[in-house]
């Protein structure tokens, strides 16, 4: 993060889950959050008075990932946003996380479903960075979330969709680092593994006999907290991840190996 004028990062979908854990982990190391939510304002406006009740600067805007044409009018109001609450005119980083879960079947799978997954998980992800780029700092840092799902042995029944999306993600990734490395931007993409989240109808939740099967495939014995993933995204966005670009991280405590 540079030192001379105000850090400031970008989560999308920080109303819960990883993205909250990820905004709360940035905010710890002094780095203002824009926090981006979709339908849940109330989520996003705990993420953001949690960040300020322990000394932070943060503050949540809506963003539609599944509508790239609304991309235009949301680098507006950010951009009038770091101007009012930062002073600044540059981000230092985006964490692309905002998705939606759920399994559907390749059987059962229809062409709008399959849409659906395309605008939120790939395309909606690709442009808004593109969006974003002209207000990134040179030397900035880009985290996307992707999925354990996209790896062998990791293969679900009902997953094709979600796992095809992500897995284009993660070789996109690649691909940005090596364009934006000119500009000292790098790009990285981190697969979490089952996480305790709200996403999936909050299945975990209601039936902790699922959280206790997955635990039994993990190698350190039990699911993902919203904060482990945070932690390595934080650490990415950080000087201390300044030498890494163009990975894809595993961040699932050994799941399915």
């Amino acid at each position: 993060m540079t030192k001379q004028t105000p850090s400031v990062v970008v989560v999308t979908g920080a109303s819960g889950g990883i993205g909250q854990g990820a905004a709360l982990e940035i905010a710890k190391r002094g780095v203002g959050v824009v926090a981006t939510y979709h339908s849940n304002p109330e989520g996003a406006e705990r993420t953001v008075d949690e960040i300020r009740r322990e000394g932070g600067a943060a503050i949540a805007l809506q963003l539609d990932l599944g509508r790239s044409e609304t991309f235009p009018v949301f680098t507006r109001q950010l951009a009038s946003a770091l101007e009012h609450e930062w002073h600044t005119r540059t981000l230092a980083g985006l964490v692309n996380n905002a998705g939606f879960g759920g399994g559907r079947t390749f059987e059962d799978m229809t062409e709008d479903a399959f849409d659906q997954y395309y605008r939120v998980l790939l395309r909606g992800p690709y442009f808004l960075t593109q969006a974003l780029l002209p207000l990134m700092s040179n030397g900035g840092s880009i985290v996307n979330v992707s999925s354990s799902s996209v790896r062998a042995g990791d293969t679900t029944e009902g997953y094709s969709g979600y796992a095809a999306m992500k897995s284009g993600l993660t070789t996109a990734t690649r691909y940005l680092a090596k364009e934006l490395g000119g500009r000292g931007i790098r790009v990285n993409s981190i697969a979490p593994g089952p996480t305790r989240t709200g996403l999936g109808g909050g299945g975990l939740q209601k039936y902790p006999e699922i959280a206790e099967s997955l635990a039994a495939k993990t190698v350190l014995g039990r699911i993902g907290e919203p904060a482990d993933v945070g932690r390595v995204i934080a650490f990415l966005l950080s000087d201390d991840g300044a030498w890494i670009t163009g990975e894809d991280i595993q961040v699932s405590g050994g799941y399915a190996l």
